[in-house]
């Protein structure tokens, strides 16, 4: 079996165990990763790689993310906390998301790239080619980081 066919391997195994268990919450989100993973693969008429299918999932937290933005904002808890709960479901099915600290010295090793490349230090407007670069260290080592971040991070270091 191919290393892209693993995941949805897991998740069908996972929403067996939570359909044991009834847990219906945790059977319903199995079920969203699911179909989102099916989806993928229809769309693009092949077998998504394990980049993909990460990417997938990782779009579906963001997803999430937004909707707590705006239940909290409605003043809505409860179904904030129901995202929140689907959010921890889909991140057991993601490499782990870097923290900051190990972030912020990726970055610092991409802008001392950038900047040996170049010759001098990278300006802020240069950011676009230190993020570029930050991205494919964290794809090269399998970790994630949240987009905003990385952006966040690169632009204070290009700042100084």
């Amino acid at each position: 079996m191919s290393e892209a066919g693993t995941l949805e391997l897991q998740v069908n195994q996972q929403i067996i165990v939570a359909m044991k268990a009834h847990d219906a919450e945790r059977t319903t989100t199995l079920r969203l990763i699911k179909n989102a993973l099916k989806n993928k693969a229809i769309e693009k008429r092949a077998a998504p790689t394990l980049a993909e299918e990460q990417q997938a999932l990782a779009t579906m937290v963001k997803q999430r993310r937004d909707s707590i933005d705006q239940f909290t904002k409605g003043n809505r808890p409860e179904l904030a906390a129901k995202e929140a709960a689907e959010i921890v479901v889909i991140e057991e099915f993601l490499p782990k998301a870097l923290d900051e600290a190990g972030l912020a010295a990726i970055v610092t090793e991409a802008v001392a790239e950038v900047a040996a490349a170049k010759g001098s230090a990278p300006t802020p407007k240069e950011m676009g080619t230190v993020i570029k670069a930050v991205q494919a260290k964290l794809q090269a080592a399998s970790l994630r980081a949240e987009g905003r971040a990385v952006s966040e991070l690169v632009k204070k270091s290009l700042a100084v």
